[in-house]
């Protein structure tokens, strides 16, 4: 038998457009779907029970403000089933594409998680040549896909201030975010921010765990624009 789970409430993001910001809106209480159904069957439940107010499973790995943008953007009903046809094949692409990143469908979009052992050296927000030739991917991935934003974030594990933490974050999402623009991405469909130590998805009591808090995660979801123009067309069948 199926099993279906209650979200808490996440924060949504705000759109600035490449500047850090801080979540400011309360999203309602989100409701997933069951795991029987796929991913674009639950985009259409959401928005056939809830008019879109509702949010779909997520893996435990995956921090709230990366949660946040996604299910912020769900639009539900047969738009959000088309939408969700789309994400299901682009994270197929990236999930090939990307060594190393888990990449896990949320919702209506996509959550990119890169960890940071990967991209930068330890108390460091310079890029390493392995991790540029990752983001190069994923940037050569999204470039064909203009329909959709990108909300890139910077997490630390506890160890530190969490003054120090959160300006670390805050800068190793940015080195991320330029050096996607660098690789052809439009500057205004990014978005940064970091959280510091405030969203760990692993105790940070273990080695092993603060290696799993220490990450950027990249949020896809689609853009505004084309979530309007996808509501229009069905509207008008």
């Amino acid at each position: 038998m199926a099993r279906c789970t209650t979200i808490r409430p996440v924060m949504r993001p705000t759109r600035l457009s490449f500047r850090l910001f801080v979540p400011l809106l309360a999203v309602g209480l989100l409701v997933v779907g069951c795991s029987s159904l796929s991913n674009t069957e639950k985009g259409a439940a959401i928005g056939a029970g809830a008019g879109g107010a509702a949010g779909a499973a997520v893996g435990k790995a995956v921090g709230e403000t990366a949660k946040g943008a996604v299910l912020g953007a769900i639009v539900g009903g047969t738009a959000g089933a088309i939408i969700g046809q789309r994400m299901d094949k682009k994270a197929e692409e990236l999930d090939e594409n990307l060594e190393n990143a888990k990449v896990q469908r949320v919702g209506e979009g996509i959550v990119v998680t890169f960890d940071s052992g990967l991209l930068f050296d330890f108390d460091s927000a310079a890029l390493r040549d392995d991790a540029r030739t990752d983001l190069r991917e994923f940037a050569g991935s999204m470039k064909d896909d203009p329909q959709t934003d990108i909300l890139i974030v910077g997490h630390t594990d506890s160890i530190g201030a969490d003054t120090y933490n959160q300006r670390l974050s805050e800068r190793r999402a940015r080195s991320a975010g330029e050096y996607l623009v660098d690789q052809g991405l439009a500057r205004d469909r990014l978005t940064l921010t970091g959280k510091g130590e405030t969203e760990p998805v692993a105790s940070n009591k273990t080695e092993s765990g603060r290696q799993l808090n220490r990450r950027v995660e990249v949020a896809i979801y689609a853009s505004k624009e084309y979530r309007e123009k996808v509501q229009k067309s069905v509207s008008r069948r």
